[in-house]
């Protein structure tokens, strides 16, 4: 999560003090492959809940009077708007909008500025008729701030009421989740399930195309929006899900298991609405699955009784799957589409026959699509490309074919490689390194270090020594390149910056 940044001059509030930034938000941004992007974490600030702090004594001058506040910035600038994400209350003691209040004005609820709060004092001794008239005629919030207010005050209370907002948002995420596991063991689990993901979302759900519905009738715009989304997600090759907004409702679309999906209709939508129906999502996925055990049960029992997976499984191709995260396991084989499942201290396997992407809360490591001869190598693969999602810091990582060099851990060969390399200097290092790709050619490797050829011969000589090894053995040579390769990887771990 980044803050909203500061332009350099740094706002002052009506004390003379330049102010932080505020509470920090994501931008929001467009839908992608998991769902919403860049969607505030937390409920917003409203409007009504600053005027209510009888402490700030702000006072609503201008424009509407109800807004939704994710952070505070503070700004002394012509045109701030650059700096902003959108949603921020804008805090200036009046030198911004001095001399073009209604281009101020304009600027910033074209960046989408939640509203404008005006210190009075030291600058002004009040709020100027002409910006007040602007943000009438923009449709921007304008707030006067008490000359015993500071600027950090106002953004103090912004940060304690959205802790407060997500507190309350997690609650609710927690117990709808609660609440719907309870409903998925009733008698008629599914119904039960999407009776209460409505009443949890406060709107209307369908499951395609099996036409079961829960909550209220939606108006005709809003249902063919809804239809739409639920066609686009269930057919193959679709995306996992997507969001649109029709006949005044929220709309959001999740793909289930052979093809099914379910849809979401909410007048109006939480930050933790994607949590709950994804939650309820993979539940149906586990009621509603065409083939939940049958065909991977009887696998498991060739496999037992003949000890062969080539003869156990289908051709495929299959993909192994290391998983780390903090996740229902349970609930990842289901989003997967597989029941082929390895719990393990720290992270999960899997076999799916079906390409893998990307779960919420789990880091993925997937090997090369693999035949069932192939399973143990695509393990292996597995486990190498999930250590890489781990260091990346990234939801998934494929298995890519880096060769021989690729079969031994980064942390081994890293190891490895240092102590093999660790009696050279970084210069003799250097010096080897460029020897060895030009195939021992003392003129080449001369020119390409901008040395003279007797220099090279002395320090690949004096290299020879310290490591007590022939060079002119081919595998000795093939093992100090790779060695070479390794370090070049990690500059910090080259050796002391000695002459050689």
């Amino acid at each position: 999560m980044t803050a909203a940044p500061r332009d350099p001059e740094s706002g002052k509030g009506p004390g003379g003090a330049a102010e932080p930034a505020g509470p920090e938000r994501l931008p929001v941004g467009p839908a992608g492959p998991a769902g919403p992007v860049g969607e505030p974490l937390t409920p917003p600030v409203l409007l009504a809940a600053l005027l209510g702090d009888r402490e700030l004594g702000l006072r609503h001058l201008a424009g509407p009077a109800t807004a939704g506040v994710h952070g505070v910035h503070a700004s002394e600038m012509p045109d701030p708007s650059p700096y902003l994400l959108g949603g921020e209350l804008l805090l200036t003691a009046g030198a911004g909008p001095a001399d073009d209040p209604d281009g101020y004005v304009a600027r910033l609820a074209g960046a989408g500025a939640a509203a404008l709060g005006f210190g009075v004092a030291p600058v002004h001794e009040e709020v100027p008729a002409a910006l007040a008239e602007a943000c009438a005629r923009h449709g921007l919030p304008l707030l006067e701030v008490p000359p015993r207010t500071p600027f950090s005050a106002v953004a103090r209370a912004v940060g304690r009421l959205m802790a407060e907002a997500r507190t309350r948002e997690l609650r609710r995420v927690t117990e709808a989740q609660q609440a719907l596991a309870a409903a998925a063991a009733r008698p008629d689990p599914v119904p039960a399930v999407l009776a209460r993901l409505a009443a949890s979302l406060g709107g209307s759900v369908a499951l395609w195309p099996a036409g079961r519905t829960a909550g209220p009738e939606l108006p005709a715009p809003a249902w063919e929006a809804l239809s739409a989304l639920l066609a686009r997600v269930g057919r193959e090759g679709g995306p996992a899900t997507a969001t649109d907004r029709a006949g005044g409702h929220h709309l959001a679309a999740y793909a289930l298991a052979g093809r099914a999906a379910l849809g979401t209709a909410t007048p109006a939508r939480a930050p933790g609405d994607h949590t709950v129906a994804s939650v309820a999502a993979v539940l149906l996925t586990l009621l509603t699955a065409e083939r939940p055990a049958g065909a991977e049960a009887a696998a498991l029992t060739r496999l037992l009784l003949d000890g062969d997976p080539a003869e156990a499984l289908a051709a495929g191709p299959w993909y192994a799957v290391h998983a780390r995260g903090s996740g229902d396991p349970q609930a990842l084989a289901a989003a997967l589409g597989t029941v082929l499942l390895d719990p393990y201290e720290g992270g999960v396997r899997l076999l799916t026959d079906r390409e893998p992407a990307a779960q919420p809360g789990w880091r993925l490591g997937v090997s090369a699509p693999a035949a069932p001869s192939g399973l143990a190598t695509a393990d292996a693969q597995a486990e190498r490309a999930v250590r890489r999602a781990e260091a990346a810091r990234t939801p998934l990582a494929h298995h890519t074919d880096p060769g021989f060099a690729g079969l031994v851990g980064e942390a081994e060969a890293r190891a490895h490689a240092e102590a093999l390399l660790g009696p050279l200097s970084a210069a003799l290092r250097e010096t080897l390194r460029g020897w060895l790709a030009h195939h021992g050619n003392w003129d080449r490797t001369a020119a390409a270090l901008g040395v003279h050829r007797n220099t090279v011969r002395q320090r690949v000589g004096r290299a020879a020594e310290l490591l007590d090894r022939d060079l002119d053995d081919p595998d000795v040579r093939m093992e100090l390149w790779f060695a070479l390769r390794t370090t070049d990887r990690d500059p910090d771990r080259r050796g002391p910056a000695q002459p050689w």
